[in-house]
């Protein structure tokens, strides 16, 4: 007796009561049922049960009985409190197995809506019946249920649940379905529902905690809700497909994914939107992308804008979807301005109007589409940007020419038709508005610096010759150029216009100094004084200036060198101009002509003919000049020869026509000469040329002086980079600019190693 005394106290050290979970179930499983049906309670009752949960959490486990759910861990003993709580917990899940397995009988029959009425109903009931157990088994959630969680043990405490869970699911799934097919389910039954799984998962030693875990939710209801969907909307959007055209389809997917997100805003948790719309795009979009991107080329086609719209919208809720668009979009812009240009044929090649505006009008409505349809996505845009650079510097019309060049040079007439007095310049604000489009071509245009000595030329005849159609409108031309290019780009056409302002405070004062001398002028004359360096203009050929204009040019001269010393007054007789009235002709006429043309005209006041040779050696002008000067006048009627006008040789006699008649009495006869205008333009470009050489080496210079050492690929790549603002430099000019400067011993090849090369301070 003694020894068995004494085995029992070895095996209860502490001296803890040994309760079997049978002596206490009976007693506890009356009190669970009288939770559950609802039935009152008194505190001692509570207590009791209680107590027993207790009594059976601290007691020791007898040998042979199962009491945990793990072999015990590594330095654990092998017996203890710690372990007793999985028979108890298993009997409750048991008991409320079976409680939910009744529960389901009663509302077996009834469907859907009267399912969830019914279960909603019974949750309130349930979920007041399980937080009085919750507090009875207190002491096994606080030890037992946490350290098996802690321990990683998956179904603890939610376990109880699933049998309600499972009924209720089906339940909402169907009635979802029934939603999506179109009919009007009450969403305040499946609201409720949803709050239920929420309800679930709140932290069970902290119902009041802000934190949810929402396992029981995700777990039970939303994989499942998940798994429904894709099911639903893989038949749904195949079959549709099948049966209705792609522009169709996409109001339905759109339709759908707007049902969607209302959805969840109704009835579902806010975790589920991600997840849902993820599903949703997969099913509905990424699935049938192929379709999609196969059906976008035909709406370019045919300008569906809404349409593109829509599958922009759709495509761009899949990961990297538009990439495939905006290829196809650069594309077909690309091939669009080719053709619109294509259409405008040689005509574009001297009809500067057509040819910007055939530009932009491909993209205004490219633009338009960009902004609307596309939401302006850079990536669109950049796609624009690209297409539109593409087909406005290579097209149908450089190719003609067999240079990029030639787009910048229409532009610039373009922009010289638009500034120049005419009687079909536009009011200032569309004068405005068109220059800003013209900006938007100037943008894309590669070879700038042939945009700028073009309309550097432009600008200073329109300067000289008094043609501006608005300074305003210049000034913000200029303004704009500076803008996109920067100060060193407008830095001469500025000077330009300083030249202009101090030109005519010049001639101010040179009347004032006329007038105080009192030698009045014999006619009306007025000088524009340019800084060299600022005005492309050539210098003047051989002339000899006609006497009625010699005392003139003799007074200025004198005043100018009296107002300051050192400077050289150098005479562009190509560029000025005079009037000059008729008293020989039977209407007196005022006759606007070239210094040139007044040249020729004013040999008249002493005989009525004239050789060619004659007249070249009084004038001084070369003889193939003087000839085109001469075939203006003789088109114009004022002049006559026996001989053909376009073979004149320079025994040719050229008489005044005396008969001369013009409906106008202000007659301009000093238009220009075609062959004048060739190689104004040949030169234009030849020193186009020679300024890229310099900029080259330039650029080389810079950068060589920075790195010190470079090798040829490298300085070949930033040349590039430097200057593709300003014009797009080619290889082979570079590489002629470093063997210049390399003959000029600013660099040197290094030696031993290859294509590398060293700048030379």
């Amino acid at each position: 007796m003694s020894t068995t005394n004494a085995n029992r106290k070895n095996q209860n050290p502490h001296g803890l009561k040994q309760i079997d979970l049978d002596q206490i179930w009976g007693d506890l499983r009356e009190g669970i049922e009288q939770v559950y049906k609802r039935q009152s309670m008194s505190r001692p009752r509570y207590m009791e049960l209680y107590t027993h949960v207790y009594d059976y959490c601290t007691s020791v486990h007898q040998p042979g009985t199962r009491t945990a759910s793990t072999k015990p861990k590594k330095g654990q003993p092998s017996g203890g409190a710690q372990f007793v709580g999985l028979e108890l917990y298993e009997r409750l899940k048991e008991f409320l197995k079976n409680y939910l397995i009744n529960l389901e009988k009663d509302g077996i029959d009834q469907m859907d809506e009267d399912v969830l009425r019914f279960y909603t109903v019974q949750w309130e009931e349930y979920q007041f019946s399980s937080k009085v157990l919750n507090g009875v088994c207190s002491y096994l959630n606080r030890h037992w249920v946490r350290r098996e969680c802690d321990e990683g043990r998956k179904g603890i405490y939610e376990i109880y649940q699933a049998c309600w869970v499972f009924t209720v699911t089906n339940a909402v799934l169907k009635l979802i379905e029934r939603e999506r097919n179109g009919e009007t389910i009450n969403t305040r039954l499946v609201s409720g529902v949803m709050n239920c799984y929420v309800e679930l998962g709140l932290n069970e030693d902290d119902p009041g905690a802000k934190g949810q875990n929402l396992s029981v939710y995700k777990g039970s209801f939303e994989n499942n809700f998940l798994e429904d969907t894709e099911r639903f909307y893989t038949r749904e959007s195949m079959d549709f497909l099948r049966q209705n055209p792609v522009t169709e389809y996409m109001k339905k997917a759109e339709t759908r994914l707007l049902e969607e997100q209302r959805r969840v805003q109704v009835y579902l948790h806010e975790t589920t939107l991600e997840p849902l719309a993820k599903t949703c795009e997969k099913v509905l979009i990424e699935k049938h992308l192929e379709i999609l991107l196969a059906e976008f080329q035909n709406l370019l086609n045919d300008d569906k804008n809404e349409d593109l719209g829509r599958m922009f919208q759709l495509v761009s809720r899949i990961p990297d979807g538009l990439g495939e668009l905006r290829g196809l979009l650069e594309t077909h812009i690309y091939n669009q301005g080719l053709t619109a240009i294509e259409k405008c044929g040689e005509a574009a090649l001297n009809d500067p109007k057509m040819y910007v505006n055939t530009i932009l009008e491909v993209h205004k409505k490219y633009n338009a589409l960009v902004l609307t349809a596309f939401s302006n996505d850079s990536g669109f845009v950049a796609a624009l940007d690209k297409a539109c650079g593409r087909f406005i510097n290579n097209n149908a019309v450089t190719k003609m020419v067999n240079t990029s060049s030639k787009s910048p040079e229409l532009l610039a007439k373009y922009c010289d038709l638009l500034l120049k007095k005419s009687s079909k310049n536009p009011e200032e604000a569309e004068l405005e508005d068109t220059l800003n489009q013209v900006m938007v071509v100037f943008k894309y245009i590669e070879d700038k610096d042939v945009f700028q000595k073009f309309y550097s030329k432009m600008l200073a005849k329109r300067l000289v010759q008094h043609m501006s159609a608005s300074d305003d409108a210049e000034v913000s031309m200029i303004s704009k150029l500076k803008q996109a290019c920067g100060f060193e780009y407008t830095s001469k056409l500025q000077r330009m216009f300083r030249d202009i302002g101090v030109s005519k405070d010049l001639n101010e004062q040179f009347r004032k100094h006329l007038v105080n001398s009192n030698e009045p002028l014999d006619l009306d004359f007025s000088i524009q004084v340019l800084s060299s360096g600022s005005w492309p203009f050539q210098q003047s050929c051989t002339f000899s200036l006609p006497t009625e204009l010699e005392r003139s040019v003799h007074r200025f001269s004198t005043f100018y060198s009296g107002q300051h010393s050192g400077r050289k007054l150098n005479w562009l007789y190509q560029m000025s101009k005079g009037e000059l009235v008729t008293n020989c002709f039977k209407n007196r006429y005022t006759l606007q002509a070239s210094t040139f043309q007044m040249a020729v005209l004013l040999q008249y006041n002493t005989t009525d003919n004239f050789t060619l040779q004659q007249m070249q050696e009084s004038t001084q002008i070369k003889l193939d000049f003087l000839i085109q000067v001469v075939q203006i006048l003789l088109k114009s009627k004022l002049l006559v020869c026996d001989d053909d006008e376009n073979d004149l040789q320079p025994s040719s006699v050229i008489y005044l026509y005396l008969g001369y008649k013009n409906k106008k009495l202000r007659v301009n006869i000093n238009v220009p000469m075609k062959t004048e205008m060739k190689v104004e333009q040949e030169t234009t470009h030849k020193h186009i040329e020679e300024d890229r050489k310099l900029l080259i080496q330039a650029a080389i210079v810079r950068i060589m002086k920075m790195r010190k050492v470079l090798k040829h690929q490298q300085l070949l790549v930033e040349v590039i980079n430097q200057l593709s603002p300003r014009f797009k430099p080619r290889v082979t000019v570079i590489k002629k600019c470093i063997d210049i400067l390399i003959e000029k011993e600013y660099l040197e090849r290094t030696e031993g190693q290859k294509d590398t090369y060293s700048y030379l301070a």
